[in-house]
């Protein structure tokens, strides 16, 4: 069938200056001869040679135009006597070699115009092979088919084959290997083609200008593009409404709106008119960076320049609402938009059925879908799988299924994405037994699960510690014809590490190697993160340095994973000494990375090492999370009240909200520095918070008021600690005995000690031995036998050896 093509390049015909009648003459003669011999040509042949011999005319008759026309109407007609445009060629070829480079560069044009990647290629194949020499414009039309038909490899292929067969490209041919190498990402080898254009001095025109902006916009490398615009300005070329639209685009995927405003002003001092793609180019930018009011500021400038929002438009909004959370924005668009008339389409409803969803709006979400229906929007599998993932989410499993219902009377089949969205949730809630009831009605329904589906019932028996049931699952995939993929070995390996199961974790890692599925970054992550969460950091680094062997880059995940292991076994130093590492990998740490090394440096009591390291992060402007100030305030105690409640108001300033950890840190500092009235202060506000103290908390303020001999409030905390569920364990009682002993009321302590050795706990050694020879002095020497006779016969299980002898000789 034939389409509407783009004019390809005239060729100047080559006539022999008196060959052309001896040459007709002769292929007349051969073909008569030929007809002659053999009785049994078909009239496909009689057509095919009757149509080569009416194009040899024309070329003879000096018409190339002509013969243009009818080599175009023999290749895209459904007719064509011909098996092949390559049959026309070679057929051509033998009949009138004089005409063929002619011939050759008309055919190519002409299936290049067409659209026929395949048919043109083969041609340029052919004429390479034969030595035919092709013309530029033909071969430019080949490059600029091969681009629009997305065989963006293959354009650079051919655009280093003619440079190597010693054309010299124009402006075009660059212009179309540049935005091949744009298309594929491959920015190095756009500027490598772009450097060869000056060195050849062929002058880069917009359009090459063009797509190396758009190239280093899509990677998000402005300052390039920002140099190139600077650059082509100053060659005297004047930018394009695509050069504008493609640098907003720019501007807005890295944030910097302001750079657009001066954009815009230029184009206003240029006399650029703004287009609806500009518009939804910064919608999109401000919706994706949550500045709503901007968004709609730019909607109303749309429609001042006559632009109408699209769905496509709406949609944007709807995501922006979306991200905000702004649940309420999301309605108040929807009703502009019902009481505009303006209806929308599958797409846009979609968007904001998830916008709904998310918010936990599912019923408002299915009323909306109702209501759309009625009036006349055809509904889809997409808006019913929203729906149903929707009500997943909030745990209502059965609107769900009622979902599913309505879907199948709507006449839409659910699909795998909605089965796959139920089985998920079930899996989620250890519900193994409705998942695989759900694999039954998918199969039921005709529909096969995918290896998502499978991935999912893996991960919800590996979450249980079902293995042997994951183990059965990747089994019966592989006989099944469904190849287990990474995710798969994933899921099972995750859990595997987390059960501290890692020799397990090292099989299935060999086994999936084995069935030639290799492992990624992640893989390996949860390898070097179970390895480290039990301590074997030499295995941990055995896997790092596997990674790295085979060339698969360590993520910041696993950096952490390392840092956080080696700071849990102390080695701190090790810990700090991979920052520079992180860093020549092309990554940065992060709060993740600062957290772990202040917490290591806390447990080692090194107070100013987790200043210091706090202050750097800060500089990196990188924010502090309460996982940074839990270690940070309980390891600065010692430093005094004033560093601590400085570190805990510069949490308050970046709108961190206390929680149990900070309470009791600042509890048990005001304890420690002898302020029991500001840590009763903060033990108030911190229940006023709804949030409930621990024994950690009772314990610190147990320690003030011992430390202040107020021995009835003492008592009083016990007895609530005991009233909220908290039973008191052998830290509290060491705290008590000791706090007797230092108050030199060595009753008391004993009467606490009875208490603590009555519920199956025993003092340190040091308060047992501070306690014994208390009580001696005292001339209490019945309840110190008794203390040594009990201790004798329980210590010898948790204390030392050196502990248990001085008892001995006691």
């Amino acid at each position: 069938m034939a389409r509407q093509l783009r004019h390809p390049p005239k060729f100047p015909p080559i006539f022999p200056p008196s060959l052309s009648l001896s040459l007709s003459l002769s292929l007349s003669l051969s073909l008569c001869t030929q007809s002659s011999n053999s009785n049994h040509n078909s009239h496909g042949d009689q057509e095919r040679n009757e149509q080569v011999r009416k194009i040899r005319i024309l070329f003879q008759k000096n018409r190339p135009e002509a013969a243009q026309r009818l080599i175009k109407s023999i290749v895209l007609s459904n007719a064509s006597p011909f098996t092949s445009p390559h049959e026309l060629f070679s057929l051509f070829s033998v009949s009138s070699p004089y005409y063929k480079p002619t011939f050759a560069n008309i055919l190519l044009s002409i299936l290049s115009s067409a659209k026929l990647p395949s048919d043109a290629l083969q041609l340029y194949a052919s004429t390479k092979a034969d030595g035919t020499r092709l013309s530029l414009d033909s071969i430019n039309v080949l490059l600029e088919c091969l681009v629009s038909c997305n065989q963006y490899d293959r354009a650079l292929d051919l655009f280093d084959e003619i440079v190597c067969m010693g054309f010299r490209p124009d402006k075009f041919t660059y212009g179309k290997a540049v935005q091949a190498a744009v298309k594929i990402g491959d920015l190095k080898r756009a500027c490598e083609i772009f450097d060869g254009m000056e060195k050849s001095r062929t002058r880069p025109n917009v359009f090459v200008y063009n797509n190396l902006i758009s190239g280093f916009c899509k990677e998000k490398k402005i300052r390039d593009a920002e140099k190139l615009f600077d650059e082509m300005c100053q060659q005297k070329l004047v930018p394009t409404r695509v050069t504008y639209n493609t640098l907003v685009d720019g501007y807005c995927k890295v944030g910097e709106f302001e750079k657009v405003s001066a954009l815009r002003e230029r184009m206003k001092r240029n006399k650029v008119e703004v287009s609806l793609v500009m518009f939804n180019s910064l919608l999109g930018g401000l919706c994706k960076a949550k500045r709503m009011e901007e968004a709609k500021s730019v909607c109303r400038e749309m429609e001042a320049h006559g632009f109408d929002p699209d769905g496509f438009t709406y949609s944007m909004l709807f995501d922006g609402y979306s991200k905000c959370g702004d649940g309420e924005g999301v309605m108040a668009l929807y009703e502009e938009l019902s009481g505009r008339g303006f209806r929308i389409n599958s797409y846009t409803c979609s968007i904001l059925l998830n916008a709904l969803c998310k918010e936990g709006k599912v019923e408002i979400a299915e009323e909306i879908v109702g209501k759309e229906i009625e009036n006349g929007l055809v509904p889809d599998e997409v808006m019913f799988n929203t729906i149903v993932s929707g009500y997943c989410r909030t745990g209502d499993l059965n609107r769900a299924m009622l979902a599913i219902q309505q879907m199948e009377n709507h006449g839409l089949a659910p699909n795998c994405i909605t089965f796959n969205t139920l089985i998920d949730k079930f899996c989620e809630l250890g519900e193994m037994d409705k998942a695989e009831e759900w694999v039954k009605r998918m199969l039921e329904k005709g529909v096969s699960p995918n290896v998502k589906t499978n991935n999912t019932l893996i991960d919800g028996y590996g979450r249980m510690g079902h293995f042997d049931k994951c183990f059965q699952i990747l089994e019966e995939m592989e006989n099944s014809g469904t190849k287990p993929n990474v995710v798969s070995y994933g899921s099972l390996i995750n859990w595997l590490c987390k059960d501290c199961k890692l020799l397990e974790a090292e099989i299935v890692l060999k086994d999936m190697e084995n069935k030639g599925v290799l492992p990624n970054a992640q893989i390996y992550n949860m390898l070097i993160d179970g390895s480290c969460t039990m301590g074997r950091i030499k295995d941990a680094f055995k896997f790092f340095d596997e990674m790295v062997k085979r060339e698969i880059g360590p993520t910041l995940v696993t950096f952490n994973a390392l840092i956080n292991g080696l700071c849990k076994k102390g080695r701190v130093m090790e810990a700090e000494d991979m920052l520079p590492q992180i860093t020549s990998s092309g990554l940065n740490p992060d709060v993740i990375t600062y957290n772990s090394l202040i917490s290591g440096y806390s447990s080692l009591g090194s107070s100013q090492k987790c200043l210091e390291l706090y202050e750097n992060m800060k500089k990196l402007g990188i924010k502090p999370s309460l996982r940074t100030y839990h270690p940070l305030l309980s390891g600065c105690i010692r430093e005094g009240i004033v560093a601590v409640e400085k570190l805990f108001n510069e949490m308050l300033q970046i709108n961190l909200v206390p929680d149990l950890l900070v309470y009791n840190a600042l509890i048990h500092c005001y304890a420690e520095h002898g302020d029991v009235q500001k840590a009763l202060v903060l033990h108030s506000e911190m229940v006023d918070q709804g949030i409930r103290p621990d024994k950690m908390t009772y314990n610190s303020l147990i320690f003030g008021h011992l430390r202040e001999g107020k021995l009835s409030k003492v008592k009083e905390l016990v007895n609530d600690m005991k009233v909220k569920g908290l039973i008191p364990k052998a830290d509290t009682y060491n705290i008590l005995v000791k706090g007797y002993c230092n108050l030199k009321d060595f009753g008391g302590a004993y009467i606490w000690y009875r208490e603590m050795f009555e519920n199956g706990f025993i003092p340190s050694f040091c308060i047992y031995n501070e306690l014994t020879n208390g009580l001696k002095q005292e001339g209490k020497l019945k309840e110190a036998q008794i203390l040594c006779s009990e201790i004798s016969i329980v210590g010898k299980d948790a204390w030392t050896n050196e502990d248990q002898s001085a008892v001995a000789k006691m």
